[in-house]
């Protein structure tokens, strides 16, 4: 049985006159809560201290609102509870599968122009000693990729920092791993170890180099030993191959990197992963041999999709050997999760092992990533557009794409 989840239907909401709602420092970094703390009076030589006061509170105890900040004055929580809340974005949907991958449809609020709060997708996946986070960078993507229903949607615009964090925040709400947290009551699996999220990858919608700055924001606060306290070798960002920021990331954010690169020859690469044409394969794993800090114990992941009859051939196997010799790697062979539409299927259980042995033969590392949540439509490339396919005919109406999309196939 799947849970779900729904919040109000969105015409029942528009009913609802509410007041504006506060500015909120969910997933606001130091800089900003020193300028929030300021901004209500408090003296510059008291800033560094209070920071760290909420800064506890938010990223250690993650609690929801001022109030519960015991070791704040009451009138120094009442000043910011007049100006700001700690809201988290909106949960319009919680969906669970049958083998315990969460998958939470956000609402955030709107920025600037925009007519329509945009929405985006956040997916947890258990695991029996770990628990990973799949976070998104944009609303929607730059990017055409065929073989991802996220390239079949536009790009509405890029989170900033803090709604990449704030990602972190609900989930760690959902499955209760805060310090005296309760655990969800539902049956389903959660790992064992005291952390609940143990890594976090920037694998959901979005090209995460293209939204550079937010992203490195993003996982300082999410890596933060005071806070969050997530270690840079359990965050892993993935890009389709914005070669120019490969080397600046690494150096700048040094986290774990993984290459969406799916094919061996640039002429196919091009078809799946456009931006090939502008960095083709020979100019990515350049970039990726110079990545700081590259080592054995340092492995870039090279992710694969398996696409039947078109990049799943022995030969296509040897070829990526070859291609990525000399390059300390794993390499992650995705099995295609098809989407209404698609022009792909997956490959054949028997040729996805055939080409694995290939590969690991070779000494390179290949697991097979096992499709989790498909049952929720939360599996690599599933995202998005399919829940708002089954809120539409919940509802007994069409769907009118807002722009805004689903995982890559990298979730």
């Amino acid at each position: 049985m799947v849970l779900v989840v729904d919040a109000l239907d969105p015409k029942d909401k528009a009913s609802v006159t509410r007041p504006e709602p506060l500015p909120s420092l969910a997933g606001a970094g130091r800089g900003e809560l020193c300028a929030a703390l300021t901004s209500v009076g408090v003296p510059d030589k008291q800033l560094r201290m209070r920071v760290n006061q909420l800064w506890s509170w938010m990223y250690v105890r993650g609690v929801p609102s001022f109030d519960a900040m015991t070791d704040v004055s009451k009138d120094l929580r009442a000043r910011l509870a007049e100006r700001y809340s700690l809201d988290r974005p909106e949960i319009v949907s919680e969906q669970v599968s049958q083998d315990g991958t969460r998958k939470w449809l956000l609402r955030l609020r709107r920025s600037g122009t925009e007519v329509a709060a945009p929405e985006i997708e956040t997916v947890y996946i258990p695991e029996s000693d770990r628990g990973t986070l799949c976070i998104s960078s944009q609303v929607g993507c730059t990017l055409t990729c065929t073989f991802c229903h996220t390239g079949t949607q536009r790009l509405v615009r890029n989170l900033s920092a803090d709604e990449i964090v704030a990602q972190i925040l609900v989930a760690r709400d959902r499955i209760g791993d805060w310090p005296d947290a309760v655990a969800p009551d539902d049956g389903r699996l959660l790992p064992s170890t005291e952390r609940k999220i143990t890594n976090i990858v920037l694998m959901g919608m979005g090209e995460p180099l293209y939204n550079f700055d937010n992203v490195k924001a993003a996982m300082a606060i999410a890596s933060d030993g005071e806070g969050l306290s997530v270690s840079k070798r359990r965050i892993t960002l993935s890009t389709s191959g914005v070669v120019p920021e490969i080397a600046r990331w690494g150096g700048e954010a040094q986290t774990m990197l993984a290459i969406s690169l799916h094919a061996v020859r640039d002429d196919l690469r091009n078809e799946l992963v456009p931006i090939n044409k502008k960095y083709p394969i020979s100019e990515l794993l350049d970039a990726c041999r110079s990545y700081p800090g590259l080592s054995n114990a340092r492995r870039i992941t090279f992710e694969y999709v398996m696409l039947k009859g078109v990049n799943d051939s022995l030969a296509d196997a040897k070829a990526l050997v070859q291609l990525l010799k000399g390059i300390p790697a794993k390499i992650n062979l995705i099995p295609f999760n098809p989407w209404p539409g698609s022009q792909y299927e997956c490959s054949d259980w028997e040729q996805i092992e055939r080409f694995a042995e290939v590969v690991n033969k070779a000494g390179y590392a290949s697991p097979v990533r096992t499709p989790r949540g498909r049952d929720i439509f939360a599996a690599c490339g599933q995202l998005k557009s399919e829940s708002l396919k089954i809120r539409a005919s919940a509802r007994g109406g069409s769907v009118t794409q807002s722009g805004t999309a689903g995982s890559g196939q990298g979730a």
